[in-house]
């Protein structure tokens, strides 16, 4: 069925007009006459978008051969659902980050397909090699950038076709403006150089799809009341696509329901008064409103459908978040909560206008509470919505139908696609995530760029000021583009630009610490850790690492107390229970450090470090059968440990196990054939066995697989543990 509805509205009655079908003449005839002053090239529609997608690569182009940064490291380089070996499967019941969906501990973050694309950068480039995930993710950018022609070209012209059914581009300068501006957005970096931000590109391509194709629903008439269902039914599912990309998805609904009302029907704020309330009952409206809702229907049922299904698939309900991932949401007071949210919603706004104020964290202190009126923050929150309520009202009741239609939609560009980030609905991980208006910045682009239009009108002086300023804009655009995506290359770059940004954010200088660390700057390391724990003191990973480093320099006590104080803080913070087990072990507590070690285990089921660790302590105290059975509890948990592996031969050499010991060497070396420590370790047993032979034999095959040859000696050496694990 190709045509739904039939019927003419807006059409003429016997001598008369509606005011819908003058302003839609009057802009015909004027062929969007705000344009034509517009201080900027007309380009051909291949040209224009050429430009666009170049600009695009110009300002990302820098990031190609960066790190993983970051999230990266769990959703990419810990996630297994990228390796080869896991079922595809898996992609269907984990979230994002790996993580069963019904498990307690999952963010629920259901994005399989963005999930499998990264599993596709993987088999290609054969592992984890940064350059390829990078390399998509600005090609994705160029390829949204260059498409926001077409969907600006409707919002900002007209929904305008020929005779053929070919969209009109009636606002070509405008909207080619509208899209340099969207591709050269700084704001745009995280989601472009941050691989994971990959989530947010691929969603907004599938938005940008269904937006389009439910455009193409109407290309072939030119009457609200005729419309395909074909292309209603294929924007429903570009919607499902795109929520399988990231959740925000489910948006472009809502945005296709507006974009029904102010560009398709042509509604202005009092005729849908008048509809809604039923006092317009004149037959011309009544096939108008019939073909409207039912199309509202059919969007309205796919998009229930859809969450209904979204719900499902979550399984134990919402995500569990603490009060250092947002905040306001903790806070006792509900009106705290909501100046808090709009103080964030304002600097969400304020980094769309001005974005040289970006983080790539704002937890932890960064943003403190709003608590009182006293707060000289609080008037962020009255320009927003002094500006917010100013523009929706001259969009609601302008005369001027053009305008009502462009401010409406860049209305609904900016908030629409941010609701699920709002706290409105439910809670989110996040104080402010850069990433998350991507999509936004589609409207702030739309209101610019008719901002720019407007101004153009004013004269040729203010014209020749416009022209200059829009150059000023665009060069200083790219440059921060360029600068900020040289952060995103490196994790030290990124986490120490943010300390100009957010001094007073723990997490900041919990990261610079660790960072710090990882390179072997120990001493750094510690200064930024401790201030981490000072700003914010219950920072538990952060007393965790610092007193992992105490630890390896022998600064016991004050490890000790470090470990108490997080796991006092966390009852279940099952690796600060191991680490507080091993220092009370180098103390000599061996009573604590056993408890310690068990109750770690009681937290954390699976934990084979933990197990190593343990039997190390059982050695110390000659518990020999309790430390073999740690030990293969680590190996049979993790199969490649290495040094519970060779602990295991050791201390059945020194036991004078040697069959058994000589087993088991065999075992570890199938599953670490290149493991030296273990080959010295087997070789001591061989010889004690008098295998001269089969140890020769052994050893001359392993130099022809490992291509060179293997010192073995001859004498059985003490009793080792190896110990430290990092």
């Amino acid at each position: 069925m190709e045509r739904a509805a039939k019927g003419r509205g807006y059409g003429l009655e016997k001598g008369r007009t509606t005011n819908c079908d003058q302003g839609l003449s009057m802009m015909l005839l004027s062929e969007w006459s705000l344009d034509s002053t517009l201080p900027i090239p007309q380009l051909p529609s291949p040209w224009a978008k050429a430009v666009v997608a170049a600009l695009a690569l110009l300002c990302f182009g820098t990031s190609y051969d960066g790190d993983f940064v970051f999230d990266d490291s769990e959703a990419i380089i810990n996630n297994k659902d990228l390796r080869p070996e896991t079922s595809l499967g898996h992609l269907w019941e984990h979230d994002f980050w790996g993580t069963n969906l019904i498990s307690n501990t999952s963010h629920k973050s259901y994005r399989p397909l963005t999930v499998l694309t990264f599993r596709l950068n993987y088999l290609v480039a054969g592992g984890l090699h940064p350059i390829g995930f990078h390399l998509i993710n600005i090609a994705l950018h160029s390829v949204i950038s260059a498409m926001m022609l077409d969907v600006f070209a409707v919002l900002l012209g007209g929904l305008v076709h020929d005779e053929k059914g070919k969209l009109l581009n009636k606002a070509p300068k405008a909207s080619f403006l509208a899209a340099v501006l969207f591709a050269v957005h700084p704001v745009h970096t995280e989601s472009v150089a941050g691989i994971v931000g990959r989530a947010d590109l691929l969603c907004a391509l599938f938005f940008l799809l269904s937006f389009i194709s439910y455009c193409k629903a109407f290309r072939k008439y030119d009457v609200p009341t005729e419309f395909s269902l074909h292309w209603i039914f294929a924007s429903l599912l570009l919607c499902a696509v795109a929520m399988l990309c990231k959740e925000q998805g489910i948006t472009v609904l809502g945005v296709n329901i507006v974009f029904d009302a102010l560009v398709v029907c042509k509604m202005d704020i009092l005729q849908l008064g008048e509809i809604l309330f039923g006092k317009d009952k004149s037959e011309r409206n009544l096939t108008w409103r019939r073909g409207f809702f039912t199309r509202i229907l059919l969007v309205l049922s796919g998009g229930t459908a859809l969450l209904y299904c979204r719900w499902r698939i979550m399984g134990t309900g919402p995500p569990v978040f603490t009060e250092v991932d947002n905040p306001a949401s903790f806070a006792d007071s509900a009106l705290v909560r909501t100046i808090n949210y709009n103080y964030y919603y304002s600097l969400n706004a304020w980094l769309l206008v001005c974005p040289w104020w970006l983080c790539f964290d704002w937890s932890m202190g960064c943003l403190p509470l709003i608590k009182s009126f006293d707060d000289f923050r609080i008037f962020a929150l009255f320009a927003l919505w002094f500006f917010l309520i100013g523009i929706s009202w001259q969009g609601l009741f302008s005369k001027n139908p053009e305008e009502r239609r462009i401010l409406g939609s860049g209305i609904t560009l900016m908030i629409i696609p941010f609701l699920p980030a709002s706290n409105i609905f439910f809670r989110v991980g996040f104080v402010i995530a850069e990433r998350v208006m991507y999509l936004s910045s589609t409207g702030y682009c739309i209101l610019l760029s008719y901002a720019m239009c407007v101004l153009s009108k004013k004269g040729r002086r203010i014209k020749n000021l416009l022209s200059a300023a829009l150059v000023g804009l665009v060069i200083l655009n790219i440059m921060q583009c360029i600068r900020r995506s040289d952060h995103w290359r490196s994790e030290e770059a990124l986490f120490t630009s943010a300390l100009s940004v957010c001094p007073y954010n723990a997490k900041v200088h919990y990261n610079v610490g660790k960072n710090l660390a990882d390179r072997g700057k120990v001493e750094s390391a510690i200064q930024y850790y401790r201030q981490a724990v000072r700003l914010h003191p219950k920072y538990v990973h952060a007393m965790n690492n610092l007193g992992n480093i105490l630890k390896e320099r022998k600064e016991l006590q004050e490890a000790e107390k470090l470990l108490s104080r997080a796991v006092a803080i966390q009852p279940d913070f099952a690796a600060a229970w191991m680490n507080l087990g091993i220092v009370q072990n180098s103390l000599k507590k061996f009573e604590e450090a056993e408890k310690s070690y068990w109750t770690a285990i009681k937290y954390r089921k699976r934990y084979p470090d933990c197990y190593y660790n343990l039997g190390r302590l059982y050695a110390d105290l000659h518990r020999n059968v309790d430390a073999l059975n740690a030990w293969q509890n680590a190996t049979h948990l993790k199969p490649n440990h290495g040094l519970a592996w060779n602990n295991l031969i050791i201390l059945l050499d020194n036991t004078g196990n040697l069959a058994k010991a000589e087993v088991v060497g065999k075992e570890a070396l199938k599953l670490l054939p290149n493991d030296h420590t273990i080959m010295f370790s087997f070789a001591n047993v061989l010889g004690k066995l008098k295998k001269y032979k089969i140890m020769t034999s052994w050893s001359h095959e392993h130099a022809h697989h490992s291509g060179r040859g293997l010192v073995v000696p001859w004498t059985c050496p003490s009793f080792r543990i190896f110990s430290g694990i990092k």
